[in-house]
């Protein structure tokens, strides 16, 4: 640009940060408490709350989807989920006694059973005799998969608890075998992941992801099973051919179909499955449907977990997955080696506590990140207006879903 009486060249500098405005996250996508969109439909659904082993007669303290509980697994074997504060005078349960009528406050010893029952005031007369008039708040708890599971809903609509192909008709020598140690975050560590549980989910879509920060960051993080990424240039684009995002019966899957080097085609499928799971590919095993699943259960909005479940002969897919880790992973590290091998736990958690989504400019490759989300508001519309979200079943042998996660050689 010139001036037009001097003629001297006039530099501009649009685009500085000079006046950048605050940006926002998108708390119907994000924020998971009671009451919310996002928090009514999560909701609805079970989800795992801990290592079954983990339950036992010291109640431990347990946060999800925003809400402070209380775990313990009464004498008779049966865990159970209550909220902490006692309805006598709201001293902690946390510091309760665990027997074989449940769980007994330490100030004064009410006793409550595993679904919130008043069984026992031994301070007052008859030890008590309006006892069955109180109820702790509680919340019902299952058993599957080496897992607890909660349902935090409505009890009217509470569905059944679901099982998954992935885990069904095991062989005569395989088991399954549960991890609480984040696998897929970044970082292999028994803890809490901090930042918004949404920043991790969608990321499951994000194939450019994969080729770009895993094999030109971090290592590469991942090998190459099958020659698939022996050559890599800075078009990374050109090896994402083949590639389809759909929104499924369950969630949204993204597929792809592409040649290796010894001339066969290689077909992948991963996939979200609503609320949480995730379905890639084996990285060790043989082609075929994936033997594990993860699942991804919001703490609070800034918070998550993720709980690995493995059908397997043995556990060693956990320890081949700790051997991989990346320099960048080790929180103990210099700091300087996540800059020059971060993963996915910097370059999602760098995107803050919860993202700015209204500073985001989603392309091309964000095609499944978009999917996601339009479900997900869709299915917030469904439960909002009182219908059932995808993947809850109310009848016995409904309760499977479906998972089409693996890799496979075409014929």
């Amino acid at each position: 640009m010139t001036d037009s009486e001097t003629g001297v060249e006039i530099r501009t500098d649009q685009g500085t940060a000079y006046g950048l405005t605050p940006g926002s996250h998108d708390p119907d996508l994000t924020e998971v408490g009671a009451g919310s969109p996002m928090g009514e439909l999560m909701r609805r659904y079970w989800h795992p709350i801990s290592l079954s082993e983990d339950a036992t007669d010291l109640p431990a303290a347990v946060r999800i989807l925003g809400e402070d509980l209380i775990l313990f697994r009464s004498t008779d074997g049966q865990p159970g989920l209550v909220h902490p504060r006692c309805v006598h005078r709201g001293s902690s349960l946390l510091y309760g006694r665990v027997d074989d009528h449940g769980i007994r406050c330490c100030y004064h010893g009410w006793a409550f059973d595993t679904e919130g029952n008043c069984t026992d005031q031994p301070c007052e007369p008859q030890n008590g005799a309006n006892r069955d008039k109180f109820r702790q708040p509680w919340y019902p708890v299952e058993e599957r998969y080496g897992l607890i599971w909660a349902y935090l809903g409505p009890p009217e609509k509470k569905p059944l608890l679901p099982r998954y192909s992935t885990f069904e008709d095991l062989g005569d020598d395989e088991h399954i075998f549960t991890d609480d140690k984040n696998i897929g975050s970044g970082r292999y560590f028994s803890g809490i992941v901090p930042f918004n549980w949404l920043q991790h989910f969608e990321n499951i879509l994000d194939t450019a992801h994969f080729y770009w920060l895993h094999f030109f960051h971090s290592g590469p993080q991942f090998g190459s099973r099958y020659g698939e990424f022996d050559v890599l240039d800075f078009q990374p684009w050109e090896k994402l051919g083949g590639l389809e995002w759909n929104i499924t019966t369950t969630g949204v899957a993204v597929d792809r179909s592409a040649e290796i080097p010894d001339g066969r085609v290689l077909h992948t499928t991963t996939e979200t499955v609503l609320p949480g799971v995730r379905g890639v590919s084996n990285p060790f095993g043989d082609p075929g449907p994936t033997d594990s699943l993860g699942f991804v259960v919001p703490v609070d909005d800034t918070n998550f977990k993720i709980f690995t479940v493995l059908r397997g002969k043995d556990r060693s897919f956990f320890e081949r997955i700790e051997s991989m880790r990346r320099p960048g992973a080790d929180p103990n590290a210099d700091p300087s080696q996540a800059q020059r091998f971060p993963g996915d736990w910097e370059a999602q958690g760098s995107q803050g506590a919860i993202t700015l989504h209204s500073e985001e400019h989603l392309a091309s490759s964000d095609r499944g990140v978009r999917m996601l989300r339009r479900l997900l508001r869709d299915q917030m519309t469904v439960v909002a207006d009182g219908g059932n979200p995808l993947n809850v079943a109310f009848e016995a042998g409904n309760e499977v879903v479906q998972i089409k996660a693996g890799q496979y050689f075409q014929k």
